[in-house]
């Protein structure tokens, strides 16, 4: 359920007080107030939002402004879905990498 208009967006003053004594490019703000929208006043900040079990670094844009925190730092991490055709990409790829690894050896190594 969203939140009343006539209370207004949800900003945890703790935070706004960080932001009001610190510096944009002053290094990051640790929070874990995920459910903490983001103003205007948070542009130029970066935030260390904790997820559950890091703290993930978070840079707000103006896109960012009225969004949440909490969803730029996500709690689970994808793991891909497994089977054979996966695998057979995978090993493409890593074969590819190598390959080009390679290629731009010799070329360095041509030029000495």
């Amino acid at each position: 359920m969203a939140r009343s208009l006539k209370k207004g967006p949800f900003v945890d003053e703790k935070l706004m007080k960080k932001v009001g004594a610190r510096k944009s490019g002053a290094g990051s703000i640790k929070t874990w107030a995920r459910r903490s929208s983001i103003p205007p006043e948070f542009v130029g900040y970066t935030f260390a939002v904790h997820n559950g079990k890091i703290f993930e670094e978070v840079f707000v844009t103006e896109d960012m402004v009225g969004h949440r925190l909490g969803e730029f730092s996500p709690t689970t991490k994808f793991i891909r879905h497994g089977g054979k055709m996966q695998k057979e990409i995978e090993q493409a790829k890593k074969v590819a990498e190598i390959a080009t690894a390679q290629a731009a050896k010799a070329s360095t190594e041509a030029k000495k």
